[in-house]
């Protein structure tokens, strides 16, 4: 098993018990739990290979990808049965996820010979678009629209570290490092309430009248 291939199945797992505990909190029953942790932990990367058209998606061509998700779930489950999980754990799940995802899926991109930008891109898609989809899914806001919320920001800066350290370095260091930067920046930004600047702009004052 490579890094590459660890990081991902780690990602999904991370992913599929944040998007079970969403569907706990919204009281949905055990094939809703099993449907949202598993749209949460495959969603982002089958929009990136649907968009770099890789064929088939990561979950069709390896199937343990499916299997870790359902698992990862159920064990959310049986582990909610006997103990509450914290209010936060959703979040802390979600920002390793982030982490996770976002950096695999800019190797990904990295290894088709794709420019930085596209690298970048393509690794924040995968490590927010899975997240966006289980708040849809479960009548939230999603955590990267909500206002001055560091989410995908912290998903850019992993990605600028990891490309920036991988040749001197080493891919695999810099791939730590940027996974690294990127759940620290996020669970800074859930411990300390941190946010970006909003731009605003007042009403015309024709509005006002």
């Amino acid at each position: 098993m490579t890094l590459l291939h660890a990081i991902a199945l780690l990602g999904v797992a991370v992913f599929a018990v944040s998007g079970a505990l969403a569907a706990g909190r919204r009281s949905l029953d055990l094939l809703g739990v099993v449907v949202i942790a598993t749209v949460t932990a495959t969603g982002g990367g089958t929009l990136r290979d649907l968009l770099l058209d890789r064929n088939p998606v990561f979950w069709i061509a390896d199937t343990t990808f499916l299997y870790v998700s359902v698992a990862a779930a159920l064990l959310t489950v049986l582990y909610a049965r006997f103990r509450h999980p914290p209010e936060k754990l959703i979040l802390i799940a979600d920002a390793l996820g982030l982490a996770l995802f976002s950096i695999s899926g800019a190797q990904i991109a990295e290894l088709a010979g794709h420019d930085g930008i596209v690298v970048v891109i393509m690794g924040t898609l995968t490590g927010a678009a899975g997240g966006m989809l289980r708040d849809v899914l479960c009548a939230e806001i999603p955590l990267i629209l909500r206002r001055g919320r560091i989410y995908a920001t912290a998903a850019i800066a992993g990605i600028v570290i990891y490309l920036l350290t991988s040749g001197p370095l080493g891919r695999d260091l810099a791939a730590l490092l940027g996974m690294a930067g990127i759940a620290g920046l996020r669970l800074a930004a859930i411990a300390w309430n941190l946010s970006l600047p909003v731009f605003s702009l007042p009403p015309d004052q024709d509005e006002k009248t």
